[in-house]
């Protein structure tokens, strides 16, 4: 059992890293200067804005970039070492530039776009960005916020090495309680506002 969840870490690590960096990436001046929203700012029939402040291109289109990043140095670090095997991602592929290229964009792309959905559904009952309400609603979007993108994350995986929707599942339970590991270190380090 626990070769299978280091098995597990070792195809998530670059999605695991690639966040991280995003993070830090939305503390910096380039990204303040550069961080326009995806919705424009543009109110709906409600009077509430489509995603809000957060989901911004140059955070989606960064996410996507450091995941390729990541993905491209981890996938030539599990080369070099002759564990390629033990990453999901290459049971089907093998692990080359080009290939984890193709998934590292893809999975950061997925990672975003699952997002969208939970911010939109947290606009629309007046839940501010960024924060998941300490009403009846807030143990809810706690964890819907801790695996929205991984089901993105977790369809790609599905498609590129055709494991089972079980391992998928798995795959999602242990993103979230990583999520959450992380979400506290980063809170505790004084990167994010709130868990």
């Amino acid at each position: 059992m626990g070769t299978i969840i280091i098995d597990m870490y070792i195809t998530i690590l670059p999605i695991i890293l690639a966040g991280i960096c995003n993070m830090l990436f939305t503390k910096t001046k380039l990204y303040r200067e550069h961080c326009h929203p995806i919705d424009g700012k543009r109110l709906l029939r409600d009077g509430r804005r489509l995603f809000g402040e957060h989901k911004t291109w140059i955070g989606f289109l960064s996410m996507i970039l450091f995941n390729m990043m990541t993905q491209i140095v981890w996938g030539g670090v599990l080369l070099i070492a002759g564990q390629s095997g033990r990453d999901d991602f290459y049971l089907v592929y093998a692990d080359t530039l080009g290939y984890n290229l193709v998934i590292g964009s893809l999975t950061g792309f997925a990672y975003m776009l699952f997002e969208l959905p939970n911010s939109f559904v947290k606009r629309r009952i007046g839940i501010a960005p960024g924060k998941t309400d300490g009403g009846v609603y807030g143990r809810s979007f706690f964890v819907i916020d801790q695996v929205d993108s991984l089901f993105g994350v977790a369809l790609v995986l599905y498609l590129a090495s055709h494991i089972t929707v079980g391992k998928c599942l798995c795959y999602i339970l242990l993103g979230a309680l990583t999520h959450v590991g992380v979400n506290f270190v980063l809170y505790k380090c004084r990167v994010r506002k709130n868990l």
